[in-house]
């Protein structure tokens, strides 16, 4: 009864402890190499140019060349569209209402159940993925009281601007070999928009509380972690999503850690820095390939080593540190949200409106 619970939630062979081997085809490869590169890139330039939270720069290339095998002017809309909106309410929200609890939780609680429902309904699930982590990222960097919002929004809107050019670029210089495939038409019964709406939306709001509450400033991995499991939107799938989760950062700060004792003194040397990046990148996204394009444990690795990067990583500072703290903070952020998860499915299943319903035993 074991086996099928630790198999990963796409079509493929092998479980988490024993993933599939097989070559990687065309396609497969080129993506990897847009967002190795791509994520590499973004981190370089960002550096180069001294700009604040290196994250942005590193992790937003790797949603939209990760998550999205194409790019066409739909997909440039959303995650534009997205970048506004966030850039809007953490600009205006976060000014107005930052020191008012109960007016800032029920405005987060508002877009966050926006944006689920965008990816609930499937036709724009990039645009509700990339706000939802966006936000997740801007209110735990707001909440700092030395953060300046003006510079945390011009840096959110200058990374996306620029991620933006650079998944136009990879896409020139690394084209598909082949056609891809339309993804299928998901069909669902309105019970399940419900559920997976309100569900996603409660907890995502209850992990913005804790983290506010608690003041942890320093666990913007366990405050991102806690958002991304939310992303199959449901119990059944939040449970293999936690589970990859955990095992994409325990990987993720393992490879940082290892990394850091090849540098050592030579941390601050840019290009050394940026070989690191795209050479681990490069074997996350080989097994973001294998587990099929989801997010899964090589993306979380990705994502993972982007924060490391992007946001830690610097002459004056070492990740020895912050790979330790962030896999203990992840592990306990993701046993959480998995039983508030649980909690908040089992509540919603009371009611026939709310209830999800499996496909297989949809009347």
């Amino acid at each position: 009864m074991l086996k099928p619970l630790l198999r990963l939630p796409f079509i493929r062979k092998g479980s988490v402890s024993r993933p599939a081997h097989r070559a990687l085809i065309g396609n497969e490869v080129r993506q990897c190499l847009r967002v190795a590169f791509g994520a590499t890139l973004g981190f370089t330039i960002s550096k180069l140019m001294d700009w604040n939270y290196g994250t942005f720069f590193t992790v937003y290339p790797m949603l939209i060349l990760g998550l999205v095998p194409i790019l066409n002017a739909h997909i440039i809309r959303q995650f534009l569209a997205s970048a506004a909106l966030v850039t809007a309410f953490v600009f205006v929200v976060q000014g107005m209402f930052g020191d008012q609890p109960i007016p800032m939780i029920i405005t987060v609680v508002m877009i966050f159940a926006f944006m689920f429902r965008c990816m609930s309904n499937g036709a724009n699930f990039l645009f509700g993925a990339v706000g939802v982590v966006g936000l997740s990222m801007q209110l735990h960097f707001a909440s700092y009281s030395t953060a300046s919002v003006s510079d945390l929004v011009m840096s959110n809107v200058a990374a996306s601007i620029l991620t933006v050019f650079v998944a136009m670029f990879m896409h020139l210089i690394f084209p598909d070999v082949e056609a891809r495939a339309k993804p299928p038409v998901v069909s669902k019964p309105d019970s399940n928009r419900r559920h997976e709406v309100i569900l996603a939306s409660m907890v995502a709001t209850l992990s913005f509380i804790v983290f506010q509450v608690l003041d942890l400033q320093d666990s913007l991995s366990a405050q991102v972690s806690s958002v991304l499991i939310l992303f199959p939107l449901n119990w059944y799938g939040a449970g293999r999503a936690a589970l990859n989760r955990a095992i994409g950062t325990l990987i993720g700060c393992n490879i940082g850690l290892a990394w850091q004792f090849v540098l050592l003194d030579h941390s601050g040397i840019l290009w050394f820095v940026s070989i690191a990046l795209w050479i681990s990148v490069m074997l996350f996204a080989r097994y973001h390939m294998l587990e099929g394009g989801g997010s899964g444990a090589g993306f979380g690795a990705m994502t993972t080593m982007g924060i490391l990067f992007g946001q830690y990583l610097s002459p004056q500072q070492d990740l020895v540190y912050n790979a330790l703290y962030r896999f203990t903070s992840v592990t306990v952020s993701v046993a959480a949200t998995l039983t508030a998860v649980y909690l908040m499915h089992r509540f919603l299943n009371q009611f026939v409106t709310t209830r999800f319903v499996l496909p297989n035993s949809a009347p």
